[in-house]
């Protein structure tokens, strides 16, 4: 297997990782907002971690299949 092959497989595993604990921070921010949970503070760092990985998802993505402008 090439380094390249190898590289793209890891970008790939990472990518799925991070798409995973977006969706459950998706998944309790919703639940914390169904109980009226006031713990703001919680809440906004959940939702500033599910920011970071929304970034990291578009990055990784990128990566994996870059545009191509023709």
């Amino acid at each position: 297997m090439n380094s390249s092959n190898h590289n793209k497989k890891e970008l790939i595993k990472k990518y799925q990782l991070i798409q995973e604990e977006h969706r459950n921070l998706d998944k309790i921010l919703v639940k914390l907002q169904k109980e009226k949970t006031i713990d703001l503070l919680q809440i906004q760092k959940l939702k500033k971690r599910k920011l970071i990985l929304k970034d990291k998802i578009v990055y990784l993505r990128n990566k994996i299949e870059p545009d191509i402008i023709a």
